[in-house]
């Protein structure tokens, strides 16, 4: 997670170039096409911290900053374009997809590197297909809150830095708003991107170019390699494997982990269906729309393995169809995956040292979380305040538990493991609680925020992302109810691909 530091603040926007590194690979990766202008542009949420690190803080309270996030206005220099991808989706080749309503709206130099700057909600493109090309208030809320806390978590995900409303009407399963969410990273390539030009017939061509491109900004190290798209793909793994620990480290369910949703970067990108657990359920599925339950939260490491394979499928045209270096390339994902989440879980009980137990002890935790429908967030929280003299009687943590003598056992297995390493209970605690939050995004949070700014108030989306921004922290001024159990509306929320 990078530190927020106050860069030198400015009037206009820092450096800006038009979409130059897309634009160099060619006409067959992008087209130009303007924004779709929205009627009535109002500000719903301004990420002043982010504006700040990237010292746009003065001018992002500007009208005309305002004027070009929502569309209204071209960029300084070029003009705004969309890239062509195609992907699987629910694990079914789907085609040509695209940038359907995303637009590239240049690059910025910032103190934390080169970001390109993504509009989406910002009209149609060719790329659209059926699709009109916006999106609504509801579902950028959603973005805008969720991107913010997962940085804010540590986890490696887009940014979002504002979002502008509009009274325009759109079409989903009802009649909403409009809104546009300008959203940051260093690259938006996907999977897709290479999918797109590998898939029924190959333009080697334009993967080498999109291979180049790829290495030369993000993945340096691989220009030195024998074989390039090998290097990359084995990189690759490696970044999904430590992103995807970090979602179940935390209890995040992504919903749609099509390979079109896949960051080249290893980023969280795309938030639609998603959702953090309340109770912990490895079955549990966040996405109404996924009928099947493939993106059930248990099986995303191995649907993030299997949308690799995809990508080495779409690599082979480079490496002269080597099937078995592909396949090495990707066996560096298993081991990554298990290490990192093995880490993470040890971070999670505060064990200072590795044992060949502590795998099976987070995993009887686990198991009696699910079996009890512990609350997922509430229990490692609590965990942290274990004490290890008292052992079984740590009472805040035994009422969370149905069968008190399966949790009064893995306790003492607990307690003897914290003082095999002579854990100092002081010293663990705060270690723990830097890596175990208090606060998540929860669904019913978020709705209550999206209920409230269609009501015209947006203040809520501020009072959260305030909390969510460090989600480590106590904040005893925020309202108790966003670190306490979900109230019992919040169980028939249902969220789809639509959202």
């Amino acid at each position: 997670m990078t530190a927020l530091t106050t860069a030198p603040q400015a009037s206009t926007p820092p450096a800006w170039r038009a979409p130059t590194r897309l634009r160099s690979l060619g006409p067959a990766f992008a087209v130009d096409v303007p924004p779709t202008p929205l009627p009535g542009l109002h500000w719903v949420a301004r990420n002043e911290a982010l504006a700040t690190q990237l010292g746009l803080g003065d001018w992002l309270a500007q009208d005309n900053a305002m004027a070009l996030l929502g569309g209204q206005t071209q960029p300084p220099v070029g003009s705004t374009q969309a890239s062509v991808y195609s992907g699987h989706q629910f694990g079914v080749w789907a085609g040509q997809l695209g940038d359907g309503r995303a637009l590239l709206l240049g690059e910025w130099d910032t103190p934390v590197g080169p970001l390109e700057v993504q509009l989406k909600g910002a009209g149609r493109t060719p790329f659209s297909r059926m699709g009109d090309g916006r999106a609504v208030l509801r579902s950028s809320i959603r973005e805008y809150l969720c991107s913010e806390a997962m940085h804010g978590l540590g986890i490696a995900t887009t940014r979002a830095l504002a979002l502008v409303g509009s009274p325009a009407l759109v079409r989903r399963e009802a009649l909403e708003t409009a809104a546009v969410v300008t959203r940051l990273a260093p690259s938006f390539i996907r999977f897709g991107h290479f999918e797109h030009f590998a898939h029924t017939r190959p333009d080697t061509d334009a993967l080498q170019t999109l291979l180049d491109a790829v290495i030369t900004h993000h993945y340096p190290d691989c220009q030195g390699a024998a074989t390039p798209a090998l290097a990359l793909l084995e990189a690759v793994s490696r970044r999904t494997a430590r992103l995807l620990a970090d979602w179940q480290a935390v209890g995040f369910c992504h919903g749609v982990m099509n390979t079109d949703n896949m960051s080249i970067l290893g980023l969280t990108i795309d938030y639609g269906p998603f959702g953090f657990l309340d109770a912990f359920d490895p079955g549990h599925i966040c996405n109404h729309t996924d009928e099947r339950g493939r993106y059930a939260f248990a099986r995303q490491p191995s649907v993030a393995f299997w949308n690799l394979h995809a990508l080495a499928q779409a690599l082979m045209p480079l490496v002269n169809d080597d099937t078995d270096a592909l396949q090495a390339a990707l066996e560096p994902y298993k081991i990554e995956f298990e290490q990192t989440m093995l880490a993470r879980l040890r971070a999670k009980l505060g064990l200072q040292t590795a044992q060949a137990e502590d795998g099976e002890l987070a995993d009887d935790l686990l198991r009696l979380m699910a079996q009890d429908g512990c609350d997922h967030t509430i229990t490692w929280r609590e965990l942290c305040r274990f004490d290890s003299t008292a052992g079984a009687a740590n009472t805040a943590l035994q009422d969370r538990f149905i069968d008190r003598a399966a949790w009064q056992a893995w306790a003492e297995r607990y307690r003897q493991r914290l003082q095999a390493e002579a854990s100092n209970d002081a010293a663990r605690q705060a270690a723990m609680l830097a890596v175990n939050p208090k606060f998540v995004l929860r669904n019913h949070l978020a709705e209550t925020a999206i209920r409230q700014a269609q009501g015209g108030d947006f203040s809520e989306i501020d009072r959260l992302m305030k909390v969510l921004q460090r989600p480590f922290d106590e904040h005893p001024d925020a309202p108790a109810a966003y670190a306490g159990l979900p109230p019992d509306w919040a169980q028939h929320l249902e969220v789809s691909c639509s959202s």
